[in-house]
Order: structure tokens, then sequence, then C-alpha cells
């Protein structure tokens, strides 16, 4: 049997991790920052800057509200664990006066202040809403997928939670809950659909199928980074919500394959990929390069650092940002 190790983040070690570091005094951090931000010069600069940027649209000055919570009083006791571990790591880099208005958890719309969020709506007026790896454990999750596409069941598999607030999952589960095509099944037993209930598999078994539903939830899919980093194809809609991930980046036939917002074409884009498994292969090539630019860990650190700096400039709290010529 495969260890299901493999194909998940290790949550223990996560948290044993970031309480041990919580015992390292915020000063050191805070008098290495420049340091960290100089190794950008071992880096692609545009490559770098085009992340920032994505993530921090912020291009005009503005003041936060009087109320904002300042860095000195962001506590883990106030958060829900995964969120404040994944701010904090980066927010210790700078002085504790600083203002930083967070908005955490599956968030669909756009804050009237500029906000540190994990997910956003696809929009060009999104700006207010800046982007950052939140709840990471649970989100960015690859895998080790050592089955071959061609082996695998020529079917597409979906296990999902779904409450009254999952409308998309809702709509696809109605129209393909019992097709040839399709092994769907519901992994909450709560009080709606439970006709739909099936017990939970795990990543490994999912990885059995060739084709792997990835419909967004209240916010994005969260299934869709372990699915484009293993040898299945990630099946959905054009995303509406974006993450860390830029899912807006994602092209359709060459990341994932895509259906109708209605999903009236599912049966027919299965069909056709079935009888094109070179297409397919070239699509899991695509989707495993697309993933591994979020695994470079130190590059993800300046990135991160500099969507805060960013933030901090623009919400005039900070009075140059010359790291990317600002």
């Amino acid at each position: 049997m495969i260890n299901s190790i493999m194909h998940r983040n290790n949550k223990q070690k996560y948290y044993l991790f970031n309480y041990l570091k919580l015992l390292i005094p915020d000063f050191y951090f805070r008098l290495s920052l420049n340091h960290k931000l100089k190794k950008i010069a071992k880096y692609d600069f545009d490559y770098i800057k085009l992340r920032v940027d994505y993530y921090n649209k912020l291009d005009k000055k503005v003041c936060l509200p009087d109320e904002t919570t300042k860095l000195k009083s962001f506590k883990i006791k106030n958060f829900h664990r995964t969120y404040f571990f994944d701010t904090h790591e980066y927010s210790r880099f700078f002085k504790k006066q600083l203002k930083l208005n967070m908005l955490f958890g599956d968030i669909v719309h756009i804050p009237n202040t500029p906000s540190i969020v994990k997910s956003r709506p696809i929009s060009d007026q999104n700006n207010n809403s800046v982007l950052f790896k939140l709840n990471k454990i649970r989100h960015f999750t690859y895998t080790n997928d050592k089955n071959n596409f061609k082996e695998k069941k020529n079917l597409l598999i979906g296990r999902s939670a779904i409450t009254k607030k999952h409308k998309k999952r809702i709509k696809f589960f109605e129209k393909y809950f019992d097709h040839k095509l399709c092994d769907l099944g519901k992994i909450n037993n709560n009080e709606i659909y439970n006709e739909w209930l099936k017990p939970k598999i795990s990543i490994e078994d999912h990885l059995k199928y060739k084709f792997i539903m990835c419909v967004e939830g209240v916010d994005v899919a969260t299934n869709l980074k372990w699915v484009m980093s293993s040898n299945s194809i990630a099946v959905m809609p054009k995303p509406e919500i974006e993450s860390w991930f830029m899912e807006k980046k994602l092209i359709a036939g060459f990341h994932y394959i895509e259906i109708k917002k209605d999903y009236s074409d599912l049966e027919e884009k299965l069909k056709y990929y079935l009888n094109y498994t070179e297409k397919c292969l070239e699509i899991i090539k695509n989707a495993n390069e697309y993933v591994s630019q979020f695994k470079h860990k130190k590059r993800e650190d300046i990135i991160s650092l500099l969507v805060l700096k960013k933030y901090f400039y623009y919400t005039n709290q900070i009075n140059e940002f010359k790291d990317l010529d600002y």
C-alpha cells in the first residue's frame, strides 16, 4: 500500500515547526529583512515583479482606517491557527506599529479597504483584495503520482463536501451523479442530499482515474493544486475565484479541461479527450510545470515579503519601496 503521506502535507510537523518559531524574538526577523530581500538578485527580477503585482494590485496611496489592527496586536489566540501562522511567518519581518487589515476565511467579495485575503473574485476591479498564501497546509498539497495515465480508469472522479453554500457542486451533482462516465460522491453526512453520500476516499484512490472534478466550493477548488501536480487531469469550468495559485492564469485545454459554466458539455469533452491520449499527456505536462513554480520556498518567501512591503508602502506606512523600483 502506498503511504498517503506522499499526497498530504504533514500537519503535525507544520504546527510543531510554527510553534517553535514563536520562541524566536521578532527583532531577529526585522534585522534580517533587508538581507533577505537582497537575495532577489539571484532570481528573475521580472518574474518576481509580475508575481508581486499580480497579488498586490495597489497602485494609489491610501490611508487605512484608524481601527485597523496593528502587527503588535496580532496574536494567535485571536485567529485561526493556520491563518495566523501563514501571515505571521512574514509579518514579523516588519515593525510592530504597522497596520494590516486581514480578512481570513473564504473571501468572495472585494473589500472597501485594502485587505490581506486568501481568495478574491477574478475581476479587473479587485485591487483592494491583496492575495496571500494562507491556509497553505490545506490548499497547497502536491502529489507524488506514480500511476501511468494510460492505465487509469476512463472516468471522472469527484468526492466533495456539499452544504447549502456549495451551489456550483450541487448543480454538478444534480446533472451527473448517475452518469456512466462519472463516479461522484458527497462525503459529509448532513441534512441535505444524502442520497449522494459515499465513503471518503484517499488521494491515491483519486489518482486511479484519468479525470478529476475540480468544481469551486465557497471560493476556490481546494483540490486543484494536487490534481495539477498529478498524472490525472483537472476538469472544471473557467475559474471565477482566484488565490495565490493565480487561477486566472490557467489556460483551458492547456492546463486543464474546461467545461461550460452550466456543465452541459461534460460528456462531449470527456469522450473527446479519451480519444486523444497524447493531448491529455500534454495537458498533464503543462499542468505539472505550472505547479512547479510554487515549490521554490526561498523565492516564495521573497515574493511574500514584497507583497507585504508593497501593501505597507501603498497604505502610507513606509516611505519607500525600491526593491521593485516603485
